[in-house]
């Protein structure tokens, strides 16, 4: 396999899926990432961008089947749903509510203030006089088709009128303070919640309604977090802990071509039908032609797939898949 086109093509699937518009599925994505070590995460803002007050970074995986994280043993941890839908930042100055932004690159993200009176959960006051910046994911109902990538289209519309009428109820849900107030992230969580801001660690939010992606371990004592620091990417007092997918092997026999509804022409792979999950599977969805062409698919290749939330079948990879370097 050509190590550059893998790589090239990963980091078009980090630019789409910031952008809101992803490649390939969440599965897909980790599963390439590992065959290459693969760590470029958020996309450069070109125009719009705005810096965000503090650096938006993202989480370090940890598989379940990889044992416990260490930071479970070393510290004590809060443990809160990866919530799947758009990354924000919101910036309170002087108490009042500044701007909104998106994640982008993590350092400058595009300014989306004009949908705030639009998000459920995020006030226009706290009871706080200086500059603080709220971190959390805007989410939407998990039945929503599609329910991340509508998300992250609304946000990016640049009719706020369109955005206002023509949506889904959208909530915001915080999981980040800066600078922490309390001793604890559990306290300043808490102290969120009573200002009318929900947060991943609520008693009365019902998860189960949104779309998640694994769970988060962070070290609750802020002082011992502040002290782990950061890598280019990661706080090393926190991380995303995920199950990694148990795919099946089977034959690739044939492609063929779909129309969806809006036209969209995408490739299906038709397999040598197997059992996944109690289903008999004789298709998967191939995304496009750069993922046919990352992976240097063939007729007759042994291909690994999964059910992507269950649900989907998907090809993540194919036997003995290797990196010419």
């Amino acid at each position: 396999m050509d190590f550059q086109r893998l790589r090239e093509f990963l980091s078009r699937c980090s630019e789409r899926y910031y952008k809101g518009n992803p490649l390939i599925t969440n599965e897909q994505y980790d599963m390439l990432c590992g065959v290459i070590k693969y760590s470029e995460l958020g996309y450069k803002v070109e125009t719009g961008k705005v810096r965000h007050h503090y650096p938006m970074y993202s989480l370090k995986k940890h598989f379940v089947e990889d044992g416990e994280p260490a930071l479970k043993g070393q510290y004590k941890c809060s443990e809160s749903p990866k919530l799947d839908g758009a990354a924000v930042s919101i910036l309170y100055v002087n108490g009042e509510v500044s701007h909104m932004l998106t994640r982008g690159d993590g350092l400058y993200g595009v300014d989306v203030s004009d949908k705030i009176a639009y998000v459920h959960g995020i006030p226009d006051t706290i009871p706080d006089d200086g500059v603080v910046q709220i971190t959390g994911e805007i989410v939407v109902d998990k039945d929503t088709p599609n329910a991340r990538n509508y998300v992250s289209g609304a946000l990016n519309l640049n009719d706020v009128e369109t955005f206002a009428h023509d949506r889904e109820p959208m909530r915001f849900v915080a999981y980040s303070m800066q600078p922490a107030k309390y001793d604890t992230y559990t306290q300043d969580m808490r102290w969120l919640e009573q200002n009318h801001i929900d947060t991943v660690i609520s008693r009365t939010l019902n998860f189960d309604q949104y779309p998640q992606d694994g769970k988060v371990l962070r070290v609750d004592d802020n002082i011992k977090f502040a002290e782990l620091g950061y890598t280019a990417h990661h706080p090393r007092g926190a991380v995303a802990v995920k199950e990694r997918k148990e795919g099946q092997f089977t034959r690739l026999l044939d492609v063929i071509w779909q129309v969806g509804k809006s036209g969209k022409v995408t490739p299906v792979a038709i397999l040598e039908p197997v059992m996944i999950g109690g289903a008999r599977v004789g298709r998967a969805t191939l995304n496009n032609v750069n993922f046919i062409k990352a992976l240097d698919l063939r007729y007759g290749d042994e291909v690994e797939v999964i059910r992507s939330g269950e649900i989907i079948p998907c090809i993540v990879g194919k036997r003995n898949l290797t990196i010419d370097n």
